[in-house]
């Protein structure tokens, strides 16, 4: 048994130790906007924030995850896709075929947490997560966007 504080909800789930996150959240508590990649954490489709980190949830084992520790999947970044990266994908058409675009906005929700004003090699340095369809260039528009409207103005 694990309970999991979950996108502010705490949840009790009955899995082994060793069951990675991803298929907890997914599996488990039905939070599908998580996907599953590669298994081994270098695609960052898995991508949560775990107390504020980003991390890569297929290869964390819930028995690592702690009493009190925050979990933020894609679906509790904002409730009603209002968080800026959610606006400045949206405005400028980032996903072509959106399967790894949950984990890019969870990178890229984490860098500006950090980094209100990244550079290209900033963004480049931070956006790890890989995708298949080559937005590379969507994706630096749209964090260089979301950085402007967290500055109060459009980019």
């Amino acid at each position: 048994m694990a309970r999991l504080n979950i996108n502010g909800k705490v949840r009790d789930v009955e899995v082994e130790a060793d069951t990675p996150l991803l298929w907890v959240i997914r599996e488990q508590v039905g939070l599908t906007g998580t996907k599953y990649g590669c298994g081994v954490a270098q695609c960052g489709a898995c991508s949560v924030h775990l107390n504020g980190q980003l991390v890569r949830s297929c290869s964390i084992p819930v028995g690592n995850v702690k009493a009190g520790d925050r979990i933020t999947t894609i679906e509790g970044l904002s409730r009603n896709a209002s968080h800026a990266v959610q606006k400045a994908w949206a405005e400028l058409d980032v996903p072509q075929c959106g399967y790894c675009q949950s984990g890019q906005l969870m990178a890229a929700a984490s860098l500006l947490a950090k980094n209100r004003k990244p550079t290209d090699a900033d963004i480049d340095a931070a956006m790890t997560n890989i995708c298949r369809c080559g937005t590379y260039q969507r994706i630096r528009a749209a964090v260089h966007r979301a950085a402007g409207m967290l500055a109060g103005k459009k980019a």
